[in-house]
């Protein structure tokens, strides 16, 4: 929106055209200028933007109508016309339309696609004042295993019966000779998709409603009995995240374009930090606030949308996918992020207060290793970005915000660098307990020394337990914080608060500044804290 009041400039004064045309970034004849003042369109014209002159509305929306190619008295909310590359035949869809659903079309189809979502395409279908939604395949040749239509036919199915909400499945095609690829069809449902995680617009208490009841569907779909939905050959039952871990992992590395440092980190360290206890449930693989439809009026979830990734797995995963958003920032192109809002203001939980949610919903125990399933969460995220980018490249993504996933890969894989860490320290503070005495829990290392048994020399090891507890032996390896000595221990600690309120709240600031023109000059805040931690050292 571009004010007058705001620019300190109006029409017909032609600097307002040029400031259009800059904010949108794309070229004038590419703009549609109405307006009913002769001389305001003249000057639009002139700068070659096609024009309409508004006498009558009605008879303007026509005219706007026939420039669009598409109407706007029909409008569809979420959706656009059908990319080039993503259309598909209606005769031949018609055809099965008829034959599936038992009814004889009138008239040709309304078609529209659906401008949400990076997987599976989705479109509108009108037909006989009746609306139907229709997801398919993207066309071309597609990784192993993915966009399984099939599965996500059969779990909607079975949700549906079991009392989840989602929406109800009309039929399935595997014939990929009707439209180009297997798809199936289901209800159309009316509602309001919130792609802001900020939910602007609403009162605090409406925003937690909505929090609320995003928390309690989740809970619904974790809850369903495996066996009575007849689920239980829907995947395997144990080891999920250690699988999930391989498979993107080979998933990403078949469509790698370039070499990414913190995504090979990861795949290095997620092996080795498996969750060592993990239940099983149905879990959605991509539940988030923008895959629910809720009701026209109130907090009520009408249906949980976008099934390709479902599976039986951890369902802590499911959790931690779903408060990615409160890591991002606002600005993100393919997901806007909660990172610069003051949740308490808004009315919506933390992070650690969704998952505390959460587990109050379900009647479990407080989740102690979350920084692990975040740092999994982003990884995952990363790797589809990946895919995502590989195809817009190709020209088989169903979104045109798809070419910009290459640049995210980049974001995601670092903050999930940046969870790894933590959950580092975590378990690094944890194996540092100390006993109801005040002494180390653990404290002990392993020493090696060389002796000599009947006049050969040899290695012998030992364990603190062995030797003198009451001075440490030079060449001891301490693993423990509470095994260092009084000074270094202070060191320690005020080493460890300055990392935690100077370093991580501003890593992602550390990092943009990084991708800036700025790179090759020191950031201001870098020279502050080395003023600030030359005058801790000093005073201590």
């Amino acid at each position: 929106i571009i004010e007058s009041c705001h620019e300190g400039v109006c029409k017909p004064d032609p600097r307002i055209y040029h400031l259009c045309v800059e904010r949108l970034g794309i070229q004038a004849k590419d703009l549609i200028f109405l307006d009913d003042i002769g001389e305001n369109l003249k000057v639009a014209a002139q700068l070659g933007f096609s024009t309409i002159k508004v006498e009558d509305s009605k008879e303007a929306i026509k005219q706007l109508e026939k420039q669009l190619g598409f109407s706007l008295t029909d409008f569809v909310p979420n959706t656009r016309s059908v990319r080039p590359a993503m259309e598909i035949p209606k005769e031949p869809l018609k055809k099965y339309l008829e034959s599936a659903l038992g009814e004889k079309i009138e008239g040709q189809l309304t078609i529209r696609q659906f401008s949400h979502g990076q997987s599976n395409p989705t479109y509108y279908v009108r037909y006989n004042q009746k609306q139907l939604v229709l997801r398919k395949k993207p066309p071309g040749k597609l990784l192993p295993a993915a966009h399984a239509i099939e599965r996500e036919y059969r779990i909607i199915k079975a949700l549906s019966e079991a009392g989840v909400p989602v929406p109800k499945v009309l039929g399935l095609c595997e014939d990929s000779s009707i439209i180009g690829t297997s798809f199936y069809i289901m209800e159309y449902l009316t509602g309001r998709i919130f792609k802001d995680p900020a939910l602007p617009g609403m009162e605090a208490k409406q925003r937690l409603a909505i929090y609320s009841a995003m928390n309690q569907a989740l809970c619904k779909l974790h809850s369903v009995d495996i066996k009575a939905a007849n689920l239980e050959d829907f995947g395997k039952h144990d080891t999920y995240v250690q699988r999930q871990v391989h498979m993107w992992t080979r998933q990403y590395r078949a469509s790698e374009t370039h070499s990414v440092p913190s995504m090979e980190r990861l795949i290095k360290w997620l092996p080795q930090h498996l969750p060592k206890q993990q239940k099983t449930a149905i879990v959605h693989g991509d539940f988030r606030l923008d895959n629910l439809l809720f009701h026209p009026e109130d907090d009520t979830v009408l249906g949980i949308l976008d099934w390709e990734l479902s599976t039986l797995g951890d369902p802590i995963s499911d959790v931690a996918y779903n408060c990615l958003a409160h890591y991002l920032p606002s600005e993100l192109p393919l997901q806007k992020g909660l990172k610069n809002c003051i949740l308490t203001e808004l009315g919506i939980p933390t992070a650690e207060e969704y998952f505390d949610q959460y587990c109050n919903n379900m009647g479990i125990p407080k989740i102690e290793n979350w920084n692990f399933y975040m740092a999994f969460a982003f990884f995952r995220v990363a790797a589809i970005l990946q895919g995502v980018y590989k195809r817009s490249i190709t020209g088989q993504a169903s979104s045109s915000d798809a070419a910009s996933g290459g640049k995210l890969v980049v974001v995601m894989s670092d903050i999930a660098w940046d969870f790894a860490t933590k959950e580092g320290f975590r378990v690094f503070n944890s194996d540092s307990g100390t006993s109801t005495n005040g002494s180390s829990a653990r404290f002990y290392s392993t020493w090696s020394r060389s002796i000599t048994l009947k006049g050969s020399p040899s290695r012998a090891f030992a364990t603190l337990s062995e030797v003198s507890m009451h001075s440490p032996s030079t060449g001891s390896l301490i693993i423990s914080p509470n095994a260092l000595s009084g000074k270094v221990l202070d060191l320690y600690h005020k080493l460890k608060n300055f990392i935690e309120i100077n370093i991580y709240p501003a890593e992602q600031e550390f990092r943009n500044y990084q991708l800036s023109e700025k790179r090759w000059t020191p950031h201001p805040l870098i020279e502050e804290l080395k003023v600030f931690t030359e005058f801790v050292l000093n005073q201590g």
